[in-house]
């Protein structure tokens, strides 16, 4: 048996999120039954966490497996072939047996397109967050770090959270970019909660146009209140860009 790995990006339309459920289109689910087709039997995969219905993923991470003998540029082909045109692999190495997608993941990055126009545009309005009413940006940029460093993050997760104990996760950067008409916010951390970078996004734009104070960000960390947030960000405008590793744990 060997242990493969894959990078793969999808678009988040048309799933009802990552994690296999009944009968919901979900990406695992696709993706389990391109590789039964392969291997006449079941095969699990893992990842290095889940996406929402809707959030998109450019460097997705996921293990799995396999008693086939291909080479890497052949199962990126053969695979490639039983997938639908909304999952893309990327890259296909062949690790360790001990390697896990989400256990050995060090740090991940989201990204969140926010389009700040009076028009929303017609053929990105699965891609990115429309808001018409003008961003306070510098705002936004001034607040940003205020979510950085390790905090106890219960009041930035969704109440349906499947964490039960601690909360606490290490955020290493928050970084608001302008271009255009968009506003791209990208969040570096060693893990997330539910709904975790949605809240952020959504509180960061509620600062952006004034409607919360830079400070509820301090607030709601000491005291672990949600309410004193802003609200969570809808789904279509996020993707996860990357997963990282230690250098070495993925060698075969």
């Amino acid at each position: 048996m060997e242990r493969i790995k894959m990078i793969i990006m999808y678009d988040g339309t048309d799933f009802a999120g990552y994690q296999v459920q009944i009968n919901q289109r979900t990406v695992q689910q696709v993706i389990e039954r391109a590789l039964r087709k392969m291997h006449k039997q079941d095969v699990r995969i893992f990842s290095s966490g889940r996406t929402d219905s809707g959030v998109h993923a450019m460097g997705q991470v996921i293990h799995f497996d396999s008693h086939l003998e291909l080479d890497e540029p052949t199962w990126k082909h053969a695979l490639m072939t039983l997938l639908p045109s909304d999952i893309r692999i990327i890259e296909v190495e062949k690790v360790s047996q001990d390697f896990h997608a989400r256990k050995d993941a060090s740090h991940k990055t989201y990204l969140y397109q926010i389009r700040n126009a009076k028009e929303h545009e017609v053929f990105a309005r699965n891609f990115e967050w429309h808001i018409p009413r003008a961003l306070d940006v510098d705002r936004m940029q001034e607040a940003a770090p205020l979510m950085e460093g390790t905090h106890d993050f219960t009041a930035f997760a969704a109440s349906k959270t499947n964490v039960k104990g601690d909360k606490t996760r290490t955020i290493h950067e928050v970084k608001v970019l302008k271009e255009g008409s968009h506003i791209f916010i990208e969040v570096t951390g060693d893990g997330f909660l539910t709904h975790m970078v949605r809240i952020m996004v959504g509180t960061l734009v509620e600062i952006g146009i004034r409607k919360k104070d830079p400070k509820c960000i301090s607030e709601a960390l000491s005291t672990n209140e949600r309410h004193k947030l802003g609200l969570t960000a809808p789904g279509h405008g996020l993707y996860l860009k990357k997963v990282a590793y230690e250098k070495g744990k993925t060698e075969h």
